[in-house]
C-alpha cells in the first residue's frame, strides 16, 4: 500500500510519506492550492493562472508555495512559471482511483463479468457521492463538480445493473440504484428501466408497470414526447409477464 494517499473528494485528507498533514497545509487558501495541484498536475500550469483560480495574486502565491514546499519537502512542488506539484510514483489519489474504477466497472458491464465489475463500481459510487470542495465555489471547482455528477449517475447504473443481473441479495442494490438515478436524474431513461426491472425481479411486477407509467407521463408532460424503444421494449416484457 502506498504511503502517500490524497483524498479530495469529501473532507480533504493526506497522508505523506506515512504521516497525516492535511491540518499543517497553509490555510484555507494553502488548501485549494494544495487540491488544485493535485487534480491538475498532469497540466503546465502559469502562475497567473494557478493565482486566479484559488483566488490570489502572484504577491500572495509565492509564499503559498513556499509553504507547501516547507510541508510537502522541497522537491514536492517545482518552482519557476509553471509551479506544479510532484507526487511520489506509487502515491493513491481517490479521484483518480474512481475514475479508474468506473472504467473497469463499464467495461466488466460489457463483457457481461458482474462479478468483476462489484467492486469498483462501488469505488467509483462512493467517492462521487462525496462531492468536491464543499464550502468553495470556482470555474474550476464548478467543472470538477459536474463530473463527480456524471460519474455517480454512470457507477449508479453500473451497480444496478450488475445487481439485477447477480439477483438473489444484489437485487436490493439494483432498486437502490434505480431509485437513485430517477431522483438525481429524472429524465435518465436508464434509471426507470433499472427500477422497473429490478422491480419485476423481486415479483412486484405491479410496481414496474407503476413505475413506466411515471417515466410515460413524466415524458409526455414535460418533454411531449413518448418513452425510448428500449423503455418501451421493457415494458412490454412486464405486461407479457
Amino acid at each position: 500500500m502506498s504511503t502517500t494517499r490524497v483524498q479530495v473528494c469529501g473532507r480533504l485528507a493526506v497522508t505523506w510519506h506515512g504521516e497525516r498533514i492535511e491540518e499543517r497545509l497553509p490555510a484555507r487558501q494553502g488548501r485549494l492550492l494544495f487540491v488544485f495541484l493535485v487534480v491538475r498536475r498532469a497540466t503546465p500550469l502559469g502562475r497567473d493562472e494557478i493565482a486566479e483560480a484559488i483566488g490570489a495574486t502572484d504577491a500572495t502565491l509565492r509564499p503559498l508555495l513556499s509553504r507547501l514546499r516547507r510541508v510537502l519537502g522541497p522537491d514536492a512542488v517545482t518552482s519557476g512559471e509553471q509551479p506544479g506539484l510532484v507526487l511520489p510514483p506509487d502515491a493513491f489519489v481517490d479521484l483518480d482511483a474512481a475514475r479508474e474504477g468506473l472504467h473497469r466497472a463499464e467495461a466488466a458491464v460489457a463483457a457481461g463479468d458482474w462479478a468483476r465489475g462489484w467492486a469498483p463500481a462501488r469505488i467509483a459510487l462512493h467517492t462521487a457521492t462525496r462531492g468536491f470542495l464543499p464550502g468553495h465555489d470556482a470555474p474550476w471547482v464548478a467543472e470538477q463538480r459536474r463530473g463527480l455528477d456524471e460519474m455517480r449517475l454512470r457507477a449508479l447504473e453500473c451497480v444496478g445493473e450488475i445487481g439485477l443481473r447477480m439477483g438473489g441479495g444484489e437485487l436490493d442494490a439494483a432498486e437502490r440504484s434505480g431509485r437513485r438515478l430517477v431522483e438525481l436524474a429524472p429524465f435518465r431513461e436508464s434509471g426507470h428501466r433499472l427500477l422497473m426491472e429490478a422491480l419485476a425481479a423481486r415479483g412486484n411486477v405491479a410496481e414496474a408497470l407503476l413505475a413506466y407509467e411515471r417515466l410515460r407521463t413524466l415524458l409526455r408532460d414535460e418533454l411531449g414526447v413518448a418513452p425510448s424503444r428500449e423503455s418501451q421494449a421493457v415494458h412490454a416484457r412486464l405486461l407479457a409477464r
